[in-house]
């Protein structure tokens, strides 16, 4: 048991290392890494199949807060966050999450890992081969069409345990704007988004506290948090400034690459 211990405690470092620098390179709280790994973890310690995946996303989401606000602030520094799309974003996002959280509660495991591979498939092959061709329009649409697309990511994130930086990039970059400007809003509007999750699966949790570990409220596990937490935030702000040193061509590439590997990562899992 001690040495599963030790392993795990050297997962969750690296898990947070690489959450940090994926966070402030790609604008995003590294939920696809962290999540495995909690998943794993907490098989180790018995947590039923029942609450297992809601207890991974909601610990994610938690652990992620600070790793966003840093990468957030570091990104504004830079002047790439587009501030009036965040405004427009930010309540539209809440509400998503929201219903999220309320829905992850219910949904089987498989339906959120599936749910996460198409995204990721599809935000990937746009990177990668759609270029300036899968273009919606060449500005972004009105009121109506953008609080659309905010309860979009604010859903999907809530449901993935992700900040939603990968969503925010995909419709940002089908709108014509710059990918160093869609990576900065997508770090910034992970801000709201893991808080207000956090929130959200504790809440949803509650109904659920007996068949959850000790140490945990609702669907967050406080010593999961307190392990990587600290880790990925301070590591955040040195992704942040790679971003912004690399070629646009060169971002979207990696981006690409972290997106396929996550994928890879769940389908690998929902065939166990």
């Amino acid at each position: 048991m001690a040495g599963e211990i030790a392993w795990l405690a050297a997962g969750a470092i690296m898990a947070g290392i690489v959450a940090g620098i994926l966070g402030g390179l790609f604008g995003i709280g590294g939920g696809a890494i962290i999540v495995p790994v909690l998943f794993e973890a907490f098989g180790l310690l018995g947590v039923p199949d029942a609450v297992r995946m809601q207890l991974c996303i909601g610990t994610s989401l938690a652990i992620i807060v600070p790793t966003a606000v840093r990468s957030y602030r570091q990104h504004k520094a830079q002047g790439a966050v587009l501030e009036d799309v965040l405004r427009r974003w930010t309540i539209p996002c809440v509400i998503g999450v929201a219903v999220g959280a309320g829905l992850a509660a219910l949904a089987p495991p498989e339906t959120l890992k599936a749910a996460f591979v198409l995204i990721a498939i599809v935000i990937a092959a746009k990177l990668l081969f759609g270029g300036d061709r899968w273009v919606l329009a060449d500005d972004l649409p009105g009121k109506a069409a953008m609080d659309g697309y905010g309860f979009a990511i604010g859903l999907g994130s809530s449901l993935m345990g992700i900040a939603g930086g990968s969503l925010a990039v995909m419709v940002l970059t089908l709108y014509r704007k710059p990918i160093r400007s869609a990576v900065g809003t997508g770090a910034g509007i992970g801000v709201p988004i893991t808080i207000a999750g956090t929130i959200g699966y504790i809440l949803a949790g509650l109904p659920h506290q007996a068949m959850l570990p000790a140490l945990s409220i609702g669907f967050v596990s406080l010593p999961g948090v307190v392990l990587i937490a600290p880790l990925s935030s301070w590591i955040a702000p040195f992704g942040a400034r790679l971003a912004h040193r690399l070629q646009p061509r060169t971002l979207e590439l990696a981006f690409s690459a972290y997106l396929l590997l996550a994928a890879a990562r769940f389908l690998a899992s929902m065939m166990d």
